[in-house]
């Protein structure tokens, strides 16, 4: 099969105005359930009516990826694809849960016999398939595969976190470590509402607790990422610009090259990128050098991506019966970034390095609010108001100002490797000093600001109307924790060699 047979685009151009606040996929009639029945009791915004705790609102697996640290590069493909395998049976298990909510009323093993159980019969044949593939890559097959077989039921209760500001402690180096319910974002106790109206993930959210008002954020209240050289002390202090555009011509699809190569729709959620035009699970490292690239400097031909915004105002996209959209849970109006700043700073105590081609950088955990804090890293703000920051909640901004997600990445690596098993463990955060630990290397540290002219969702009763939220893994319920960003490098050895020269000489270039 030749190669242009196997590439495929998702056009985003054309939309179809629906009118449907509920989500039908796959044209089966299944309807995503509504699984939080709260209300907010009138004249009281303290006292909820919560769901059942025996109501499970979504479903809470081991992330094996995360734990597979080595992997033969031969074997890396293939595990990949199993690990994307893992990826679809959680999703399949999740609209079972919401598509059998009179089913789980009326039988209380119901969720535990019909589909838990199953995802772990699943699970471990499919765990076990990883354990053959590394083997036959002349790897050691991994102890105790079968312990990440099991998934839990997460219950539509949960703890309520004490302010609106959650996620707004230790910043380790640019990554938000939290400090809410043992180290677990619950997004302000989970209060997802009903369909509310919305036009939109009709229960699968987001929810009136999913936003926050900026101006109720306290200023400078969570430590802004490290690796900003313009405030260093003899480190490096410049900075280098890549203008690529907002994508405007709409290039997008659900694939991640990074983590699902060879998989389409490895990500279940659609991305805008911007960089280099041929991205998609199947570009091959020489497939993005010979590739366009939306850049103003033709020497980047990088890739950028990241998960699209959607308003949920009753329309639907072309995507909306199709993978990656509203068969994955995404539905509504994708927003068109306004602005895209693509900057690489430098290091606040040393020189930094080129980084290598084709290195592969993610930062954020797109499964955040089921695995945790621990590689949450997105900042939420207002354009005016920047230094007022969130992770865990969409910013609500005041007539004139625009939403602002920021991700700063990872700027230390290990001087070796593109990319690592888990995608992590290659590259690293800056300490606390702003030095790079374990014999690591300083490489210029990409920071993304995106803004977005997005309607401001409107709370009532809490519920919320016109909101907008990520895509994501349905099972993550659209958090705002669940933020991502990915970059791959592909600038020309002497654009990369331009862009150290001013940063360690203090020059701003573009």
């Amino acid at each position: 099969m030749g190669r242009n047979t196997r590439k495929r685009r998702t056009p985003m151009a054309t939309k179809a105005v629906a009118g449907a606040a509920a989500l039908a996929l796959g044209g089966g009639g299944l309807i995503w359930a509504n699984f939080y029945a709260s209300a907010h009791e009138s004249g009281s915004g303290q006292n909820r009516t919560k769901a059942t705790a025996n109501q499970i609102a979504t479903i809470n697996c081991p992330d094996v990826g995360q734990k597979l640290t080595k992997v033969p590069q031969s074997a890396r493909k293939g595990v990949a694809k199993e690990l994307a395998l893992l990826d679809r049976q959680i999703t399949e298990a999740y609209k079972r849960l919401a598509d059998t909510r009179q089913a789980q009323a009326g039988d209380a093993g119901f969720v535990n016999n019909a589909i838990l159980g199953p995802l772990k019969s699943k699970r471990v044949a499919t765990l076990d398939r990883i354990g053959i593939n590394i083997n036959r890559a002349g790897g050691q097959r991994p102890q105790g595969l079968d312990q990440f077989a099991q998934c839990q039921g997460v219950p539509a209760e949960q703890p309520e976190t004490n302010d609106g500001n959650a996620g707004g402690g230790q910043n380790d180096g640019g990554q938000d470590q939290g400090q809410n319910n043992g180290g677990q974002d619950q997004g302000g106790g989970q209060d997802q509402g009903g369909d509310q109206g919305n036009g939109g993930q009709a229960g699968n959210g987001p929810a009136a607790d999913d936003f926050i008002n900026i101006e109720d954020v306290q200023p400078n209240s969570r430590n802004l990422p490290n690796g900003l050289a313009a405030n260093g002390d003899g480190g490096s202090t410049g900075s280098f610009t890549t203008q690529c555009g907002t994508n405007e011509n709409e290039n997008r699809n659900s694939d991640n090259v990074i983590v699902a190569p060879g998989v389409s729709n490895g990500a279940q959620h659609q991305h805008d990128y911007v960089g280099n035009q041929d991205n998609d699970a199947f570009t091959s490292d020489q497939e993005f050098l010979q590739a366009d690239t939306s850049c103003q400097n033709q020497g980047d031909k990088s890739t950028y991506y990241w998960p699209v915004i959607r308003t949920q105002d009753g329309q639907n996209e072309v995507d909306a019966n199709a993978p990656g959209g509203g068969q994955d849970g995404n539905v509504g109006t994708i927003q068109q970034v306004s602005q895209a700043e693509l900057k690489f700073v430098g290091n606040k105590t040393s020189d930094v390095v080129a980084m290598p081609q084709a290195l592969r950088i993610i930062t954020g955990d797109a499964k955040a609010f089921t695995n945790g804090l621990k590689n949450a890293n997105t900042s939420w703000s207002c354009t005016g108001f920047e230094d007022r920051q969130v992770t865990d909640k969409y910013p609500i901004c005041p007539e004139g100002s625009s939403v602002v997600r920021t991700s700063n990445f990872q700027s230390c690596w290990d001087g070796q490797n593109i990319d690592s098993a888990n995608h992590r463990d290659h590259v690293a955060f800056v300490q606390q000093d702003g030095s790079c630990a374990n014999g690591f290397q300083a490489i210029p540290q990409l920071q993304a600001k995106l803004v977005y002219d997005v309607p401001a969702p409107q709370i009532q009763n809490g519920q919320v109307q016109n909101a907008y939220a990520l895509d994501g893994f349905p099972d993550q319920l659209h958090k705002a924790i669940t933020d991502h960003n990915d970059f791959i490098n592909f600038f020309d050895e002497n654009v990369m060699n331009q862009m150290v020269q001013c940063i360690n000489s203090g020059q701003d270039c573009q």
